[in-house]
């Protein structure tokens, strides 16, 4: 796997690169109780966003990608302990722009599913 983006993300926090290749990605993000939002368990949403978010990036694979846009769709619940494989795949790449599908699976249940828009820019963001 060459990483080329988001080389000192957390990846307690935003999952570990399972797959990297050309236009693909898959993170696998192990919940802890970090990630707990209330006395039952449930993770909150927005660290299986950072997982899917991350795929996105790693599916791009560019030093200069930015995510753009999404829509996505939480379709249920993570618990904490629970292992989360979120996928990102390139299904329309036009210019600087890269529209990515994007899936997040708890074993064999769907988790999460949408699309993110990506841009690729000619230099870092915050240049």
């Amino acid at each position: 796997m060459d990483i080329k983006t988001h080389l000192d993300i957390d990846q307690a926090l935003c999952g570990r690169p399972f797959v990297v290749e050309p236009g693909r990605a898959v993170v696998h993000l192990q919940t802890t109780d970090r990630m707990r939002a209330d006395a039952k368990g449930l993770v909150h949403g927005g660290f299986v966003f950072g997982a899917a978010d991350y795929a996105a990036m790693l599916a791009v694979n560019d030093p200069h990608v930015v995510l753009g846009s999404t829509s996505l769709r939480f379709t249920a619940p993570v618990k904490v302990g629970e292992t989360v494989a979120c996928e990102a795949v390139i299904h329309t790449a036009e210019g600087r722009k890269r529209v990515l599908s994007i899936s997040a699976r708890v074993g064999p249940s769907e988790v999460l599913r949408g699309e993110m828009t990506a841009f690729v820019l000619d230099k870092h963001v915050l240049d």
